[in-house]
């Protein structure tokens, strides 16, 4: 009945908000917002500042010429400039687009497989090792086996980022929902939660927090197999990140080579600070 679904939809809600701390789910003014993003931020800038300072100290020492290794007084103008061309855009462009793409095959195969292995338990003695081992192989060993597939193609490297990404998902998905705790099972058992409303309600947002590690794990796996797949398969010279990093070794120009592993780093931050916010704000709202 549609009825006595409102009203057990606003007792969890209300199971929620007895979890959650005092202050949380409250409206946070201007001025603590700001002091939160200073004490989150001011580390990293730090930290930023200090490897900038011993990268160009190795430098100053004269370890290697400037040309083979240049510092960051010339490495961060040549990043200023190439992100004025319209190729720069583009190389990201064409990366990004495949990094996406290649991580929602990933996620729904992650998905599919954690759900039918959490739920069916010949499945788990038959390919729960599997999962984990596959964890553990290096990217790059599939792309001999891809190419041969699909040759030199980007379905060779979004073959390549599921095999990396997929199993990493599927894993963080079945640990979350092993590790629901059996209070909350049980509460939803007594509240009469069954098929679809006992996962819409009670396990999704319970495993979530284990799900996003997940996911965070698969992004990175995705992130690796995509830039050793564009240093690898260069698919009619269309301009990328990897075929960018690729010129700059063969003409060797270290000062672009740099600024594109620059690149690299920074979008890897950015997409752990986005993983971690998600993180933090799925806790905060079921309380978890």
């Amino acid at each position: 009945m549609p009825g006595e679904s409102s009203v057990r939809d606003r007792q969890i809600q209300g199971l929620d908000a007895l979890e959650m701390k005092p202050g949380e789910g409250q409206r946070i003014g201007l001025l603590p917002r700001v002091r939160a993003l200073w004490a989150a931020t001011w580390p990293k800038l730090v930290a930023v500042a200090i490897v900038l300072a011993a990268w160009q100290a190795v430098v100053w020492s004269g370890w290697r010429p400037v040309y083979v290794f240049p510092g960051p007084d010339q490495v961060l103008p040549r990043i200023a400039q190439e992100i004025t061309s319209p190729g720069f855009w583009e190389a990201v462009g064409v990366t990004m687009r495949r990094a996406f793409a290649g991580f929602a095959l990933a996620l729904v195969v992650g998905v599919l497989l954690g759900l039918a292995v959490s739920q069916v338990k010949t499945l788990r003695v038959a390919i729960g090792s599997l999962i984990t081992g596959l964890q553990t192989m290096p990217s790059i060993v599939w792309f001999p086996f891809a190419m041969l597939l699909y040759g030199i193609s980007e379905s060779a490297i979004m073959f390549v980022i599921i095999l990396g990404a997929a199993p990493s998902i599927a894993g963080g998905l079945i640990s979350g929902i092993d590790y629901v705790p059996r209070q909350l099972m049980r509460a939803g058992q007594a509240m009469g939660l069954r098929g679809v409303q006992r996962y819409t309600l009670l396990i999704v947002p319970a495993a979530l927090p284990m799900f996003v590690t997940g996911l965070k794990q698969g992004w990175a796996f995705a992130w690796r197999s995509l830039m050793a797949g564009e240093l690898l398969v260069i698919i009619n010279q269309q301009n990328s990140i990897g075929w960018a990093l690729s010129q700059a070794r063969q003409l060797n120009d270290a000062e672009q080579l740099l600024s594109y592993v620059v690149i690299v780093l920074f979008i890897g931050i950015v997409i752990d600070v986005f993983f971690t916010w998600a993180d933090r704000s799925i806790r905060a709202r079921w309380g978890v």
